[in-house]
């Protein structure tokens, strides 16, 4: 026997019985953006391994560490996307959405990213992300939090995340902040670890974000940030802020917060929840008016955030929500003898032509009744209906259900697309 191949490690298959919960998501997730009135970009998995470089900022784990790169047959150096506003930048500049025009978008995909697997974490993994260009005033940093905010409530989980906010300033305010955060570091580089060491310098702003517990003690008597911003930074701070208090969303301004990616500025934001363990975040972006322009095109502001639908769906699944799961079978039609077979499949054809919300199943293989009711029952189907010799001489159906305990019918097969309609 030929060896079995398994998946890639980190790589992770969604199986049937998972499906419908991945549905249901990536369900409430479109009617949301659209009630927003969002537009979908869908963009290549492969991209050049400089727009990455470039955008992301190649001081950063994801580059040095986590890309899936490679070179193609003609020796360009490609790479699998790790992150998908990169990606809706190029595609903006190189199609001319951007310049001088609002656009409010949004995508989902697989991205992939070499690190070290864990529940929930995957090195393909599928990420939901909205964009928005060409608006730099606060309300839209708010639409966005708004939309997000919409998302839990319709999930149902509004109770298990808690919104976490903060503001980087604009570049030339976070450069004094960083000459000064760096000169801080320095007198107490002995009490640094290791990942803090190395990017004392390179990406200064990254030690705020460290797990480390002594280096986030040590971060208490460190240089705030708030103080080296200027009056329009602070202004749309305030702002923002004013406009979630008005429409009621509550949050928690972490001063810690700088989000991992070079490229964002004022506004940054984290959606967090404790209910898979230990603190985790579900859904994080902010501001990044820079990254157009840092990309080959004309200055534009833009914000944006980004989700892991692994998580939400390990939420999901760990807080156990009765979320109303599409069924993957409705109807399942039996045939009882050789001569009612063709009628059967007929059957089942006549009714999704007149019923096409209904999903409908045909029984193939044969098999006794038993066989075929069981086969029935695992489909997960309300109803079956059942073809046999006496019904189709006297041109009818049984109808019997599955999922609760009413009788069986007996239904002419003229009135029973009416019947099944009346019955959803």
């Amino acid at each position: 026997m030929a060896k079995q191949i398994q998946a890639i490690r980190g790589m992770n298959d969604i199986l049937p019985t998972q499906s419908p919960l991945w549905q249901k998501l990536e369900g409430v997730l479109r009617s949301t953006v659209s009630a927003y009135g969002y537009s979908e970009i869908r963009t290549p998995i492969v991209e050049s391994t400089d727009l990455f470089k470039r955008s992301i900022g190649e001081v950063t784990d994801i580059v040095e560490k986590e890309m899936y790169t490679f070179e193609d047959r003609n020796g360009d150096s490609l790479t699998l996307r790790p992150e998908g506003t990169a990606s809706t930048v190029r595609a903006g500049n190189e199609h001319g959405l951007l310049y001088n025009q609002e656009q409010r978008l949004w995508y989902m995909g697989p991205m992939f990213r070499h690190e070290r697997p864990q529940k929930g974490r995957y090195r393909q993994f599928h990420q939901f992300g909205v964009e928005v260009y060409g608006i730099g005033t606060p309300d839209i940093d708010a639409e966005v939090l708004m939309l997000s905010a919409r998302l839990w409530q319709k999930l149902g989980i509004s109770e298990h995340v808690t919104l976490e906010l903060n503001t980087l300033g604009d570049p030339a305010e976070r450069s004094a902040y960083r000459d000064a955060l760096v000169g801080f570091l320095e007198q107490h580089k002995d009490r640094l670890d290791e990942d803090s060491r190395r990017r004392m310098y390179s990406n200064p702003l990254r030690v705020l974000d460290s797990k480390d517990a002594g280096v986030q003690a040590l971060l208490a008597d460190a240089p705030a940030l708030m103080d080296y911003l200027g009056e329009e930074s602070r202004g749309h701070f305030s702002q923002l802020r004013e406009l979630l208090d008005a429409v009621g969303i509550q949050y928690k301004i972490n001063p810690r917060l700088v989000r991992g990616l070079d490229y964002y500025n004022r506004t940054v934001f984290e959606w967090v929840t404790t209910s898979l363990g230990s603190q985790g975040t579900v859904l994080a972006g902010g501001r990044y008016d820079g990254l157009v322009g840092q990309l080959g095109g004309k200055d534009t502001p833009a914000v944006g955030f980004a989700m892991g639908l692994e998580r939400i769906v390990l939420l999901l699944e760990t807080l156990e929500l009765n979320l109303d799961l599409p069924a993957e079978v409705d109807v399942y039609v039996t045939a009882m003898g050789d001569n009612c077979r063709i009628e059967a499949i007929k059957l089942a054809e006549v009714l999704r032509d007149a019923l096409p919300e209904l999903s409908v199943m045909s029984h193939c293989g044969g098999g006794n009744f038993k066989k075929q009711i069981k086969r029935a029952d695992k489909s997960g189907a309300a109803i079956v209906i059942i073809l046999g010799e006496d019904e189709l001489a006297n041109n009818r159906v049984a109808v019997k259900p599955l999922r609760n305990d009413s009788e069986q019918q007996i239904v002419s097969r003229d009135e029973l697309v009416s019947f099944l309609a009346g019955l959803s």
